[in-house]
């Protein structure tokens, strides 16, 4: 279908510039240019034909890859089609969004609850003006299928409280029903975040038994025998020699990359890292290149530049060292790292690798343990494990694991 689209659309334009050509003086300059104009439309419609079957079929040796290795997800992929239909809905929702802006900002908008009051106009404004346009008139269209709220512990089901709407989703009223439901918006994957049974029990008697904090740094008050503890559990777990647990999961990251890194060290990461990430490698300092999301070929090429040129800051001087960043289970996209095969480029390139395992950890591998477990690697050849505990394990805070350098309990943690 889409072949004959194309061929019409050529003969059309043929036909057009040769009545063109016929209906002009004799000037060769006017016949030079519409034999150009046809060359340039033939060229335009052979270039738009190899898109169309390009797009439409399926990369053979791409799938091929996918079915003889089953570690990896096949994702369905989408032509060229389906994304300008889906960014073409979003620009006429957009101009729209922008028309019932102008008529709401003249007074036309019935519902006054999307308008600003007069007296708060010479606020400054809390959000940008897309923002706030993509919130009344976007979001708000959708807004009863998110914020749904909940009451008791989420399980593997989970009650809703219903909820009516008179005016687009602006108001909502609750009837004084409730609906239980499949739960596949959490984190719990093992059960642990439930009010009962053996960790809640677990919980509670060792709150009883030595409190909920020591409520000071390790410097103060010393070390919690239960945190230390936690934190040969978490070693034995993972398979390291040692690990360090922190309160906070984003701050393990944002937080401990300024120890890892320097202003003469070199951080390549994921395309699609984690906020937490990125955040700790702008604020340790580090040279920072980004490689394309889960891409082999283009880590090499930016390990291999970064090897051959250096630091650029500085004369091309080497860098001091080289750290690889990469999650598990990517959070922004749900994909699987390809470890295995950052592992076989760390032993040719001898650079460190961090793993952020927040997402993979207790929901990867035969036992749980995570990403290196999934793919039968060796957690020798990972230099760094990062964790959190508000995944799977149903608590709060993150661990550092790897080599057990010496760490002094004099240094506040």
């Amino acid at each position: 279908m889409f072949n004959d689209v194309i061929f019409d659309f050529e003969a059309c334009a043929k036909n057009f510039f040769l009545y063109k050509i016929s209906s002009t003086s004799n000037d060769d300059s006017k016949i030079l240019l519409h034999f150009l104009s046809i060359l340039g439309i033939m060229l335009m419609t052979s270039i738009f034909q190899e898109r169309v079957k390009k797009e439409l079929q399926p990369d053979k040796e791409e799938n091929q890859q996918f079915k003889n290795d089953d570690k990896f997800e096949e994702f369905e992929k989408y032509n060229f089609f389906v994304s300008f239909s889906v960014y073409f809905t979003w620009f006429v929702l957009t101009v729209f969004a922008y028309i019932r802006e102008f008529l709401r900002y003249y007074g036309f908008e019935k519902n006054k609850s999307a308008c600003e009051r007069l007296e708060m106009r010479d606020f400054a404004p809390l959000f940008n003006s897309f923002e706030a346009i993509y919130a009344r008139n976007c979001y708000m269209r959708v807004r009863d299928v998110f914020e749904r709220p909940i009451c008791g512990v989420p399980g593997g089901t989970v009650k809703l409280l219903d909820r009516e709407t008179d005016d687009y989703c602006w108001n909502f009223r609750f009837p004084g029903t409730q609906t239980e439901v499949i739960n596949t918006a959490s984190y719990n994957y093992l059960g642990f975040a439930e009010n009962k049974g053996p960790c809640a029990t677990a919980s509670a008697n060792i709150i009883n038994d030595q409190g909920i904090s020591s409520c000071a740094s390790i410097r103060e008050l010393g070390q919690p025998l239960a945190h230390t503890e936690l934190e040969n559990l978490v070693a034995e777990f993972i398979g390291v020699e040692s690990a360090i647990c922190f309160g906070m999961g984003f701050a393990t990251n944002s937080m401990n990359l300024t120890c890892l890194m320097d202003k003469d060290s070199l951080i390549i990461s994921d395309q699609y890292n984690h906020a937490s990430l990125i955040l700790g490698s702008k604020i340790s300092g580090a040279t920072i290149k980004i490689f394309k999301h889960n891409n082999i070929k283009d880590l090499e090429r930016v390990l291999r530049q970064s090897i051959i040129f250096g630091n650029t800051k500085k004369e091309g001087k080497p860098f001091s060292k080289i750290m690889v960043i990469i999650e598990g289970i990517y959070s922004m996209e749900g994909t699987i790292c390809k470890l295995d095969e950052i592992i076989k480029l760390k032993k040719k390139y001898k650079f460190y690798l961090y793993l952020d395992e927040a997402h993979s950890i207790g929901a990867m591998g035969k036992t749980g343990r995570g990403i290196v477990e999934y793919y039968n690697c060796d957690s020798k050849d990972v230099d760094i494990f990062m964790g959190t505990f508000t995944k799977s394990f149903g608590a709060a805070g993150g661990y550092i694991a790897g080599i057990n350098f010496p760490h002094s309990s004099k240094f506040s943690r």
